[in-house]
């Protein structure tokens, strides 16, 4: 006699989200398991750090530091260079500290060759230095801008031109520049840091065309706001520096070509791509709304929302070695 055939009970719309859901999460894990086992091992590696006295520099420095990494610091004001390295040192890190003006060629090329006669080359080099300007673009001056880009494009480019060619002749080193969210969606009252900001983006994405055939990675990292206790970095939504420094030598290990941080960052930057006018507007609205307005050239008014949104960036400063906003 033929089995009696029960009849297959449709799956129900409760249960379809049930089992989407799991396949979602298993999909996940097991992507998260892939990309943790591919996780370059850093201990050992020499790290150079530009900025690396305070804000996320520091917090990227205790992060490498704790990966068992070398590392190598470099700031203009030798106090908090050195201020830095003691914080380091008593975390267990072993730290060289160069006091070095990013936006001048020779001092940079001699602490490069400073940090590899000391250490016997650099490994890692995170293109970390900045500075920020606040203001309406009416406030601004011609040396802002030149200011900004002195910093933040060419200091970036002499540490990694000055790198380059040890890292070429062993075929093997990576070039991290930390550039932000604003060189990719045009910030208001911004207008220095975010141009110099751009320039960088650029340069680091073609250094990843040109350098991919000579064993060497580049990676862009744009964060988005961050708490570190400098001016403008204190909003309520903004990320820690701690954790975005997780998140950046995460990458790092990973080899990501470009890490945007803050899931905020990456939902405006695709919407700027697909809406650029709209995306402009809303954030001309929010500018108006949260951002200062400046009395000088990069002097500030207060705000009330602003007022209240320093709270978190003061208690940063401390951890961060910053000068409270």
């Amino acid at each position: 006699m033929a089995p009696d055939l029960q009849p297959v009970r449709p799956v129900t719309g409760k249960k379809k989200a049930i089992l989407t859901a799991a396949g979602l999460g298993a999909g996940l894990a097991v992507r998260q398991l892939l990309s943790r086992r591919s996780e370059e091992n850093l201990r050992g590696q020499v790290v150079l750090i530009t900025g690396g006295s305070k804000g996320l520099g520091v917090a990227l420095a205790r992060q490498f530091a704790r990966e068992g990494c070398r590392l190598a610091i470099c700031a203009r004001n030798r106090e908090e260079l050195h201020g830095g390295k003691r914080e380091l040192e008593r975390r267990g890190a072993q730290v060289l500290a160069i006091p070095c003006d990013v936006t001048d060629e020779a001092q940079v090329k001699q602490m490069v060759a400073d940090v590899t006669g000391h250490y016997g080359g650099i490994d890692i080099l995170v293109n970390n230095a900045g500075q920020t300007q606040v203001g309406p673009v009416t406030a601004m001056t011609v040396k802002d801008f030149d200011s900004a880009m002195k910093v933040m494009f060419w200091g970036v480019v002499f540490p990694t031109l000055a790198s380059i060619p040890a890292m070429v002749k062993r075929r093997s080193g990576k070039i991290v520049t930390i550039t932000a969210f604003d060189g990719k969606v045009t910030v208001p009252h911004m207008m220095p840091y975010t141009c110099a900001k751009f320039a960088a983006t650029g340069f680091s994405e073609g250094l990843r065309a040109e350098l991919s055939q000579e064993g060497i990675q580049v990676m862009t990292i744009a964060p988005g706001p961050l708490r570190t206790g400098s001016f403008g970095s204190a909003p309520v939504l903004a990320m820690s520096a701690d954790t975005a420094a997780k998140k950046i030598v995460t990458a790092v290990k990973r080899g990501e070509s470009e890490h945007v941080l803050a899931s905020g960052a990456k939902a405006l930057s695709g919407f700027h791509g697909l809406f650029p006018g709209a995306a402009a507007n809303l954030i001309g609205i929010l500018a108006a709304a949260l951002l200062p307005a400046a009395t000088g050239a990069t002097g500030a008014t207060k705000k009330p929302v602003m007022n209240m949104l320093l709270t978190l960036g003061r208690s940063a400063a401390q951890r961060f070695r910053q000068r409270p906003a």
